[in-house]
């Protein structure tokens, strides 16, 4: 008995070894050039009027808001909001008024929110490469290393 013991233990550790020392190929600066090009050529495909941002963020501004509250990463934002793969399959889309820190949200709607300037009432489209979503890690619905397009309507700020 102790001997099975000492194998399972042996054979675990000899799993997790080779976990471990698995090879990574996930080179983010080359996954960037990927996703800017597919980005790119999804927009040409689909007449997108969009810009891109400092962070590669690329957005559409369909409708500019207005007030005075600027989006900060410690802004609470009530949005509506539909998020798809760039073969427009939708993987999330909230079925109200969401909620959400945005500093608690990946980075593209953060980059993207507060680059652009959008206001309470906004409606934008944000089209995010995967460096700045999920990466290189699978999601429910998103598969690793895919750039995502989100349409969000800003409801309120806080």
């Amino acid at each position: 008995m102790m001997l099975k013991k000492k194998l399972f233990v042996l054979f675990l550790a000899v799993i997790s070894l080779g976990v471990a020392c698995k090879k990574e190929d996930y080179d983010p600066v080359v996954q960037l050039a990927k996703d800017d090009q597919a980005i790119k050529e999804f927009i040409a495909k689909n007449n997108i009027p969009a810009e891109k941002l400092p962070s590669g963020v690329y957005i559409q501004i369909i409708t500019p808001g207005s007030g005075s509250e600027t989006i900060t990463t410690t802004s609470y934002l009530s949005v509506n909001y539909e998020g798809r793969l760039l073969n427009g399959s939708v993987f999330d889309k909230s079925s109200g008024p969401a909620t959400f820190r945005l500093n608690t949200l990946i980075t593209g709607w953060q980059y993207g929110l507060i680059e652009s300037n959008v206001k309470k009432g906004a409606r934008v489209r944000l089209i995010i490469p995967s460096t700045l979503a999920y990466m290189n890690q699978s999601r429910v619905g998103i598969p690793k290393n895919s750039p995502l397009d989100f349409t969000i309507d800003i409801l309120n700020i806080q």
